[in-house]
């Protein structure tokens, strides 16, 4: 069984659920997972638990404040992590056109730029399409430790 940390950028509050319903359900599983809803560089770095991104984007494609801190150090510090596993589900709106879940571009672009190895295609879940996002979120989830 994984143990895996799940990184958690939330405004109103979809991604959160998201990620708690994906940890009950991988915990109900036999897997250990720790969902990290203000994260810092330390919870990554003192570990090669796979990371899981489960963020919303707000604005224009933007970070949401409580996962920007984590971002911004990651991006000064790149700390390596060679070949360390990590996926991606972002929520966003379509309607923002060419931003549509842009925050999960920028996290899998900083992940990249220390050497970790994005396992499966990112989740982007619509907004105007998907009330309950944990709904395609799980589905993926299971597939995506599956391949781990």
């Amino acid at each position: 069984m994984a143990a895996i940390r799940v990184l958690v950028g939330s405004v109103y509050g979809g991604a959160l659920m998201t990620a708690r319903e994906i940890r009950k359900t991988l915990e109900n599983e036999g897997h250990t997972v720790t969902v990290l809803e203000n994260p810092v560089l330390d919870q990554i770095t003192d570990n090669t638990d796979p990371l899981l991104v489960c963020t919303s984007t707000t604005g224009q494609g933007e970070v949401p404040p409580n996962l920007l801190p984590f971002y911004l150090s990651l991006r000064e510090q790149l700390p390596q992590q060679p070949g360390r596993p990590f996926g991606v589900i972002v929520l966003g709106d379509s309607s923002y056109g060419e931003t549509f879940c842009g925050a999960g571009e920028l996290l899998e672009e900083a992940l990249f730029e220390t050497a970790a190895r994005k396992v499966g295609d990112t989740l982007r879940i619509d907004a105007l399409e998907t009330l309950e996002p944990e709904q395609e979120a799980l589905p993926w989830a299971r597939e995506w430790i599956a391949n781990l």
